[in-house]
């Protein structure tokens, strides 16, 4: 494989889910997705999981999948509109997965967890897609060290704009 075809990709897989994830972010806020429920006492989710940001995810992600499927070569995968919506669909769920997972061992909302935070969203997305295609060792080690750098950099000036209480 020569190099444009990793950097096309990597970009099938990161440009959707970076798309979600942010975007989820971005225009999050309102009614949580647990309705402020508790499980044994411990919130389901937390309010950091909204349906506004959870549908906001859903739309610019499936958006940004309908611009990259006009041009998806056939030889990544051979529909990318299915693979693409796994995706984007795969990246919110382990997000809110992660967060289900941090109630249950009575973590507030912002409380860092090395990895999980950074990659849950990620993990998520490959999983839901390995029936399509699974990703070779480089292109996921690739992934892998690409989200926990911009993952922090995003992060950060989500805090600096005052769209994050937390900086990580």
């Amino acid at each position: 494989m020569c190099d444009i075809d990793f950097l096309i990709v990597i970009a099938a897989y990161v440009i959707p889910i970076y798309v979600a994830n942010g975007c989820a972010l971005l225009f999050g806020g309102g009614l949580p997705l647990d309705f402020n429920r508790k499980l044994f006492g411990k919130p389901i989710l937390g309010k950091g999981k909204t349906f506004r940001g959870t549908f906001a995810g859903l739309f610019f992600g499936m958006l940004s999948v309908l611009g990259l499927e006009l041009v998806m070569p056939k030889w990544f995968v051979a529909d990318y509109w299915t693979f693409g919506m796994l995706l984007v669909i795969g990246a919110l769920s382990g997000d809110i997965f992660a967060s289900f997972l941090k109630r249950r061992f009575s973590l507030k909302r912002g409380h860092a967890i090395p990895f999980l935070d950074q990659l849950d969203f990620v993990i998520g997305s490959i999983v839901f897609t390995l029936q399509m295609r699974v990703p070779k060792i480089e292109e996921f080690l690739f992934i892998i060290v690409l989200t926990l750098f911009m993952h922090r950099f995003s992060n950060y000036i989500a805090y600096r704009i005052k769209i994050k209480e937390v900086p990580w």
